[in-house]
């Protein structure tokens, strides 16, 4: 008879720790590799859109603020041969609009990838801890008539159902 593969809790969340997934492979849970990674991917895509758009929008934005005509790359955000002569202002808004606007949800996503982090280790610590519950057959509910004694002077017994749960 083969003995039964327990993991140890602490190590499941040191591994998790140190290389995220590494506790879903001591707990022999392969499955859940490509979730924790692609959650990871995901996040790490988001990310770099993210920064990828704050880094054009921030540099457009300092460049429409200047008063220096060399630099326009603001004109690479709007569509060929549009002019904004007289609607400077307004551009100003919308390019500070959309610098902040990529920063929080480039913030967002690092949040999220340490979310991602954390929800790896939580489990594959609490796998490995619930790897040894027992999950009997004996699952059962037993209902049955019952006398209530409450104990009191002078009181009497009450009758009643009774129901047993068994896991």
């Amino acid at each position: 008879m083969e003995k039964r593969f327990i993991p140890n809790p602490q190590r499941a969340l040191w591994l998790s720790l140190i290389i995220p997934g590494a506790g879903q492979i001591y707990n022999r849970k392969l499955w859940k590799i490509p979730i924790v990674y692609g959650g990871f991917l995901g996040c790490l895509y988001a990310l770099t859109w993210n920064n990828q758009m704050y880094g054009d929008y921030s540099q457009a934005y300092l460049d429409i603020m200047d008063d220096d005509p060399n630099t326009k790359s603001y004109e690479n955000m709007l569509p060929l041969n549009y002019s904004i002569a007289g609607r400077e202002e307004q551009y100003k808004e919308i390019f500070k609009n959309k610098k902040n606007y990529y920063r929080k949800y480039r913030d967002m996503s690092i949040f999220a990838m340490i979310a991602v982090y954390l929800l790896s280790v939580v489990d594959a610590y609490v796998d490995a801890e619930l790897s040894s519950f027992d999950i009997s057959k004996d699952l059962g509910l037993r209902i049955e008539p019952a006398v209530f004694n409450f104990g009191g002077r002078g009181r009497e017994a009450s009758v009643g159902v009774q129901c047993n749960l068994n896991f």
